[in-house]
């Protein structure tokens, strides 16, 4: 048996927060690590650098599904090696270890798809409406503005593993805000703000869309994948301006989310490029 991921030391320092209880590591194994389940180790940890580093590093000798959570991440990185930081114990920062059997062309969808997971789950768990930025921000409704709430980030382990991490502002109140357009679901009026609850209906969310996508071959539209995300997706429709690699900049309508998890944007000369990588910017608010 692999051995569990041990504790990381640490201390919630300044940040640290009666109103913010820790995560009950027992009850969640109980929950979630169930024979036949898809998880099948889950470690709380209380303060790292990076779940998903951790996690990274030990891929080689962890089963798929090994769930690794931090109470705090002091140095989180979103895309394009943003950093992500927040004070103890105010939102769910975890990375999960997964090996789809599916082909390497399909890999782009699994934070997609994590996306439309962690926006269901939260759907269920915290009434809240969660919406998609391409290709991995979660956006919630703060006073009628959305608010950037939660990233993914992907990362490859190993041949053939993919390290998936998720970062979720949950009770981040707003003079605790990194950036004035940052947000949480306590400030978007969610009914439950309890990680516990939340972390168990997140998890099986994405159970139950990876399932599906991997029973697919990882096929986007076979698995009702594709479909979800463009119905959750706050990005289609709007004006949008794409950072490219190379110093270049697109312009457009972002109109589709292709087959490969592309954004498809439609260009004032009446040409369509999909864009796989970048920095997309909303420049249209939503209607």
């Amino acid at each position: 048996m692999t051995p569990p991921l041990g504790p990381v030391t640490g201390s919630a320092g300044r940040w640290s927060d009666l109103e913010r209880p820790p995560l009950n590591a027992p009850a969640l194994r109980r929950a979630l690590v169930r024979p036949g389940a898809l998880w099948t180790s889950l470690d709380v940890v209380g303060a790292t650098g990076s779940t998903n580093s951790d996690l990274v590093a030990r891929a080689a000798g962890l089963p798929e599904g090994a769930v690794l959570v931090a109470e705090e991440q002091t140095a989180g990185r979103g895309r394009l090696d943003r950093a992500w930081s927040a004070p103890a114990r105010s939102g769910l920062f975890l990375s999960v270890l997964l090996t789809p059997d599916v082909p390497v062309g399909r890999l782009a969808w699994l934070p997609l798809l994590t996306g439309v997971a962690v926006a269901t789950g939260l759907a269920r768990a915290a009434g809240v409406d969660t919406a998609l930025k391409w290709p991995n921000d979660l956006l919630v409704r703060v006073g009628g503005e959305e608010r950037k709430a939660g990233g993914i980030l992907a990362e490859r382990a190993g041949d053939h593993g993919v390290v998936v991490g998720i970062g979720l502002n949950v009770t981040l109140r707003a003079d605790e805000l990194p950036v004035p357009t940052a947000g949480s679901l306590a400030l978007a009026a969610a009914v439950c703000t309890d990680r516990d609850p939340l972390l168990r209906a997140v998890l099986r969310s994405v159970e139950e869309w990876y399932r599906r996508w991997t029973a697919a071959g990882g096929d986007p539209a076979a698995s009702g994948l594709q479909e979800a995300y463009a119905a959750g997706c706050a990005t289609l429709g709007r004006t949008v301006r794409a950072e490219l690699p190379g110093d270049r900049a697109l312009t457009g309508e972002a109109v589709a989310v292709d087959g490969d998890g592309r954004l498809v944007v439609a260009t004032a000369d009446g040409s369509r490029e999909a864009v796989g990588a970048g920095d997309v910017v909303h420049l249209r608010p939503a209607g």
